[in-house]
């Protein structure tokens, strides 16, 4: 049991975002004394505030340390209580309280310190309704996304499915990998393949077969043997992802589902791009959950894995060029150049490495997978400024703008020579291990005022005529777009990209993050585009309204009905259509800290952007959705 806990609650008060009430308790057998309070959370103490019963010693974004009154000694049994009133924001969710919590104490030394959920005082927090419906389906066929087209008759339920006799061995291949993929999500379930033949199953052929659409696939069942037909090894590999799910419902639900004996299912994609991204950043996450949620979107038919990299928070991938960036900026805590945020305690954590790099790309490949990794910049770039100081021009003032999120100076500096330098040996880097066409390179969030106290920047705008932030970010931008068309690589980027010029439209893909309007008018610019609004797609969202759900809500509230009905094409006119490359889901971690948090929030919606973007709208159906979801894998 910890020795101190924190408990918070919020208070409205009419006028303000209302006011915290903290109280720490000593469950310790020694008094305390000399030692102050350090926590992370999203509602961050404004500059001006009130403090009643201590005060701020210290605020870095989302770190907050709070000293007692002088002398104060709090005895084995007691507590000490302080408010604050004088917030950014208003909290609105349970996650908005305390998330991370630590006591220093007079000789330097860290305690853990635990915490609870922020009490919401004074006010009704509502209730949120259930998040999916019972479910029905009228064709009893486990599969999702739904198929473009199918007409089946349910029958018999095989043992298993096999290879036919004299099947080539790469199909052999592909069912293998497909089965060991079920093994991993389901590991006490009986699979639905073998490689031997089996008395009681059924036998799976598989045929090439030219005039099928690229990562298209049809399936013919008779009583005797099912014929898998495609062009290609990603429709052969989402043919048998289908056979898998069909087996799966059979076995799970003998009521609900069935396997099919007769008929056919023709199906294909809906769109090219159908995306899911993770923010490694702001939670660390191990090799083994990246593989597993790379399995998830394997089994979804989910064909990008968008891996957010760096941030404010940290940067996450060595680059052997500059050793810092792991030793430093993907290191956070009490004693380390990066404090703690979002989550983080008294012990510090750590980077993803080329090995682990290399295995999580390999293993993404096997299940058709790319993998386009971001490097945030040149905003939400703190961690990389504090692991290299060179980057800074030592003439700007150190606080001269700050990010949305708190952190001041955080964007890599325009104006800074070093800046492409480092940027180009990044560059050489990421080539050798991913091997996918396109680079992210973030673009979004860079502080309004940016730069305009720099310099350095002063004279690059002078000279260049360019004209404020927007156009210095698009010089930037510029720059990094030749870069890495000199690598073979195209830019991706976040919707900001465009400001102040953009860049050029060829081989430059944008995602509309901010609401769906922002897409319209990209591909209204020329620009190839991702729609992921964070209406919808930002998985982060709060799903209702009710306090104790968890999650954010600066886009409102995105419950699973509402992601799986967002319809992208429909945003845009038919004349603009063909710049829409498909969809993706984001999740984006600041609230993530827990597993329980990670599947509450991402499941189901992570499997509804799925069905977006495979299936057209006209195939779409929730109450079949929600029946058959129940029974798809979580992290």
């Amino acid at each position: 049991m910890a020795d101190y806990r924190l408990e918070t609650s919020w208070h409205p008060v009419e006028g303000s975002f209302g006011r915290l009430i903290f109280t720490l308790f000593n469950l310790s057998a020694e008094p305390l004394s000399g030692f102050s309070l350090a926590y992370t959370s999203e509602t961050r103490v404004a500059e001006k505030h009130v403090c009643n019963g201590g005060s701020l010693k210290r605020q870095v974004a989302h770190l907050h340390e709070f000293r007692p009154p002088d002398k104060l000694r709090v005895p084995p049994g007691g507590h000490w209580r302080f408010t604050v009133e004088g917030l950014t924001r208003e909290p609105k969710h349970v996650t908005s309280g305390v998330k991370s919590a630590y006591l220093t104490l007079g000789d330097g030394r860290h305690i853990a310190v635990a915490f609870g959920d922020l009490i919401l005082e004074d006010r009704d927090g509502g209730i949120a309704p259930p998040l999916l419906p019972p479910g029905r389906v009228e064709e009893p066929y486990s599969l999702l996304p739904w198929p473009l087209a199918l007409a089946l008759k349910a029958g018999e339920l095989p043992l298993v499915l096999y290879p036919a006799e004299r099947t080539r061995p790469e199909a052999v291949k592909a069912l293998s990998l497909v089965l060991s993929l079920y093994q991993r999500l389901y590991p006490a379930e009986n699979v639905p393949f073998s490689l031997c033949a089996v008395k009681g199953g059924r036998a799976i052929r598989f045929v090439t077969e030219s005039s099928i659409a690229a990562f298209a696939y049809e399936i013919r069942f008779t009583a005797h043997e099912v014929v898998l037909s495609s062009a290609d090894a990603a429709g052969r590999h989402y043919g048998l992802i289908s056979l898998a799910q069909l087996m799966h419902g059979a076995r799970t639900d003998r009521e609900s589902f069935r396997f099919p004996n007769f008929g056919t299912i023709a199906d294909q994609p809906r769109y090219d791009w159908r995306g899911c991204h993770l923010d490694v950043a702001r939670q660390f996450y191990p090799v083994a959950d990246i593989m597993r949620l790379i399995d998830i979107l394997a089994w979804n038919k989910l064909n990008i894995f968008h891996w957010h990299l760096t941030d404010d928070e940290a940067w996450r991938l060595e680059i052997k060029a500059y050793p810092q960036l792991t030793e430093i900026g993907a290191r956070r805590g009490p004693d380390e150049v990066l404090v703690p945020q979002l989550g983080d305690g008294a012990e510090p954590r750590s980077g993803h490495y080329a090995q682990d790099v290399r295995r999580i790309v390999a293993h993404a490949a096997s299940l058709h997978i790319e993998v386009v990794p971001e490097i945030d910049v040149p905003g939400h770039s703190t961690a990389t400024l504090l692991s290299l100081p060179e980057l800074v021009d030592g003439q700007e003032a150190p606080d001269s703008y700050r990010a949305v999120q708190g952190y001041p100076n955080n964007a890599l500096n325009p104006a800074v020579e070093f800046t492409y330098e480092f940027l180009g040996k990044v560059f050489d880097e990421m080539v050798t291990l991913f091997p996918g066409e396109y680079i992210h390179i973030g673009g979004d969030e860079v502080a309004s005022g940016a730069w305009l106290s720099s310099p350095l920047c002063k004279a690059l705008m002078e000279r260049e005529k360019i004209a404020g932030t927007a156009e210095l970010q698009s010089y930037f931008l510029k720059r990094i777009k030749a870069m890495l068309s000199e690598r073979g690589r195209k830019l991706a980027g976040w919707n900001e990209v465009s400001h102040g010029g953009g860049v050029d439209r060829d081989g430059t893909l944008l995602m509309a993050w901010e609401k769906p309007a922002v897409g319209i008018e990209l591909a209204q610019q020329g620009y190839d585009v991702v729609m992921t609004p964070g209406q919808a797609y930002y998985l982060d969202m709060a799903q209702a309204e009710a306090w104790s759900e968890p999650g954010a809500s600066w886009a409102g509230h995105a419950p699973p009905e509402h992601t799986y009905a967002y319809e992208a094409e429909g945003e845009l006119p038919d004349a603009l259509r063909e710049k829409l490359r498909g969809v993706q889901a984001c999740i984006w971690t600041e609230n993530f800290l827990s597993r329980a948090y990670f599947n509450r929030l991402v499941f189901p919606r992570l499997p509804a952007v799925a069905e977006a973007g495979w299936t057209p709208l006209e195939r779409k159906d929730w109450d079949r959705f929600a029946a058959i979801v129940r029974m798809w894998p979580v992290l």
